[in-house]
């Protein structure tokens, strides 16, 4: 289960159907609905939100709309009644948006090369409305956020002011 912290827009016909999937797997998950995934690191922060049903149904409707806007008729109704938008509560790091972005660009580089290009040319992704983006490393529930993972994409966790200039000993 892949719960993509990055806007759908990045995402290829195959992506964007099995974040659909896997996003109505996760509500089912936490409406209590399945046995299965009920310990996935993925719904951590959905969980972790104010409403986290709310939060979720609001997550894939932006899912929906983006999959309405190339043509496809994701089923409104599998999400429930009428949808509050959620409140900016969740946050995601850059350094999580960084790993993201590359495991994109590898899924995008094996079976949607035409997307590629486009995609490799923005070096962070925006994310998914329903986070804030703020500063850190990988995100602690990534399952690949092992030491290798963390160093590479630890860039991404440093403040964004430039460094002070040295002054001279004197």
């Amino acid at each position: 289960m892949r719960l993509w912290s990055l806007h759908p827009d990045y995402l290829d016909r195959q992506g964007l159907l099995a974040l659909w999937r896997e996003g109505l797997l996760a509500l089912a998950v936490l409406r209590g609905r399945t046995q299965g995934y009920r310990h996935h690191p993925q719904l951590l922060r959905f969980r972790q939100a104010a409403g986290p049903i709310n939060s979720l149904r609001y997550y894939l409707e932006i899912v929906r709309q983006t999959a309405q806007g190339r043509g496809y008729a994701f089923n409104r109704r599998k999400l429930g009644g009428r949808i509050e938008p959620a409140p900016r509560s969740l946050s995601v790091t850059r350094g999580q948006l960084a790993f993201e972005r590359e495991h994109l660009l590898g899924k995008l580089r094996k079976r949607s090369p035409g997307q590629l290009a486009p995609a490799k040319q923005q070096t962070l992704f925006k994310p998914h409305p329903i986070f804030r983006l703020k500063n850190g490393a990988v995100e602690s529930w990534e399952k690949t956020a092992g030491a290798g993972v963390t160093a590479k994409f630890r860039f991404a966790a440093k403040r964004t002011a430039p460094p002070a200039k040295a002054q001279p000993d004197g």
